[in-house]
């Protein structure tokens, strides 16, 4: 056999070996918003599960999104590229309340008090 086949087979079996393992440990992953979970707060914040574009619905999905990103930072401190992404959320959210309040005052305090955003 030529040497280098038989350096490819060697290059080959070892990506093997680290392709099982890799698969082998791999754990179990959780998404923590599922598409229930959305229709759920579709339901409870906007008018309706299907009514996604409501700023209420948007408000109420960024506040439960940013709870969730705010714990995973309280384990990881050092994750930059999740605080970045909190901070654009929280961002974004701030534009949608500002929008509701420039618009509609009363609906503003009311999600407001329901998603207890303010203290």
């Amino acid at each position: 056999m030529p040497k280098k086949k038989i350096l490819q087979m060697k290059l080959f079996s070892s990506k093997n070996s680290f392709i099982f393992a890799a698969q082998k440990n791999r754990k179990e992953v959780v998404m923590y918003l599922t598409a229930e979970k959305k229709t759920e707060i579709f339901n409870e914040y906007g008018s309706k599960a299907a009514d996604t574009g409501s700023a209420e619905g948007q408000i109420a999905l960024f506040t439960f999104r940013i709870k969730h990103l705010t714990e995973h930072m309280k384990e990881n401190k050092k994750d930059l590229a999740t605080m970045r992404s909190l901070v654009r959320m929280v961002g974004k959210r701030r534009k949608l309340l500002d929008y509701l309040k420039k618009k509609d005052i009363e609906r503003y305090r009311e999600i407001i008090k329901k998603l207890g955003i303010r203290k």
